[in-house]
C-alpha cells in the first residue's frame, strides 16, 4: 500500500488524470463521426497506456533532476521524501518510457509523433544541460506546446485516422485545442508560484519571480475569464458544433468558482496558492468533460 501511495505521488496523478481525460475525450470525439459496428476499445487501451508511459517517464525524470529543490518545495514526493531511491525512480522511468514507444511504434505514426515530441520536450525541460526549465519563456513553451497543440491535435488525427480513415481535424477539436492552449499557460505559470522559495535558491527563474506572483496570478485569471467569454459567445454562433445549453451553463459556473476561490486563495501561503493551481488543473478537466459531453448531446 505505501508503494502504491508513493508511486502515485511519483506519477503526479493530477497529470495522470488530465492525460487520460484527454485521451478519452478526443476519442469518443473520432468515434462521433464513425458509422460502422466495430469496437475500437483495445485502440483506446493501447494509446492510454502508451501516453501514460509517456507521462510517467516525464514526471519521474523531473523528480531524479530536481531531488535537492523538491527537499524545500515539495518534501512529500518519495525521491525528496527518500520513500523511492534513485535506482527505482530510473527503473521505473525506463520501464515507462520503453513501454511507451513500443505501443506507439505498433500503432503508427501519429501516435510515436505525440509520444516523440512529448519525451523530447518533456526531456528538454528537465535534463542538463539544456534544462530549459531555468528559462520563464522555454519552460513554459515546453508545457503548452504538449498539453495544449500536440495531445489535441495528433491523438485526434491518430484515433480519427485508425478508425475513419481520415486525416480531418474536426472545427470542435480545433476549439478544444484553443482552450486547452490558454489552460495550459496559466497552469505553467501557476506551478511555479508556490515553489519559489527553492526555485531562487537554485538560480531556476520564473515569471513569478521576475514580474511578482501577484502580477502572474491576476494575469492568469484574467486570461480563464476571457476565456470563458470566448467559449459562450464561440456556442451561440455555433449551435451545429457544440450544445449551448451545456457550454453556457458550465462555463457561467466554472467563471463563478474561479471568481469565488481565486477571492479566498493568500498569494504569499505556498499551501493556499498549491490548493488554487489543483483547482485550475479540475477546471482543465472540466473542460474536457464538457467538449465531450457536448459531442455526445449535441
Amino acid at each position: 500500500m505505501n508503494f502504491l501511495i508513493n508511486f502515485i505521488r511519483f506519477s503526479r496523478l493530477h497529470t495522470v488524470i488530465g492525460t487520460t481525460l484527454s485521451i478519452v475525450v478526443l476519442y469518443f470525439m473520432a468515434l462521433s463521426s464513425y458509422n460502422g459496428s466495430d469496437q475500437y476499445g483495445s485502440l483506446l487501451l493501447l494509446t492510454l497506456l502508451s501516453c501514460l508511459g509517456a507521462n510517467i517517464f516525464i514526471v519521474g525524470l523531473n523528480q531524479i533532476t530536481d531531488v535537492a529543490i523538491d527537499k524545500i518545495n515539495k518534501p512529500y514526493l518519495p525521491l525528496a521524501s527518500g520513500a523511492f531511491s534513485m535506482r527505482l525512480g530510473y527503473v521505473i522511468i525506463t520501464t515507462s518510457i520503453l513501454l511507451s514507444l513500443a505501443i506507439a511504434i505498433y500503432l503508427g505514426k501519429y501516435l510515436l509523433l505525440t509520444v516523440l515530441l512529448s519525451l523530447f520536450l518533456g526531456t528538454a525541460y528537465s535534463l542538463p544541460p539544456i534544462r530549459l526549465k531555468r528559462f520563464p519563456f522555454w519552460a513554459a513553451f515546453c508545457i503548452i506546446a504538449v498539453r495544449g497543440v500536440i495531445v489535441n491535435i495528433l491523438l485526434f488525427l491518430h484515433f480519427n485516422s485508425m478508425i475513419n480513415q481520415s486525416h480531418q481535424v474536426m472545427s470542435i477539436v480545433l476549439a478544444l485545442t484553443a482552450t486547452v492552449f490558454i489552460y495550459s499557460i496559466v497552469i505553467a505559470w501557476f506551478k511555479d508560484i508556490p515553489d519559489m522559495e527553492g526555485d531562487r535558491k537554485f538560480n531556476i527563474s520564473t515569471f513569478s519571480i521576475r514580474f511578482g506572483a501577484e502580477k502572474i496570478f491576476l494575469l492568469g485569471n484574467i486570461l480563464i475569464s476571457l476565456t470563458y467569454l470566448t467559449l459562450i459567445v464561440f456556442a451561440f454562433f455555433n449551435p451545429d458544433l457544440v450544445h449551448v445549453p451545456l457550454m453556457v451553463g458550465s462555463h457561467l459556473l466554472f467563471f463563478i468558482a474561479l471568481i469565488y476561490f481565486s477571492k479566498k486563495t493568500e498569494i504569499k501561503r505556498p499551501r493556499s496558492v498549491s490548493k488554487y493551481y489543483q483547482f485550475i488543473w479540475a477546471l482543465f478537466f472540466g473542460e474536457y468533460i464538457v467538449f465531450g459531453m457536448s459531442q455526445l448531446l449535441n
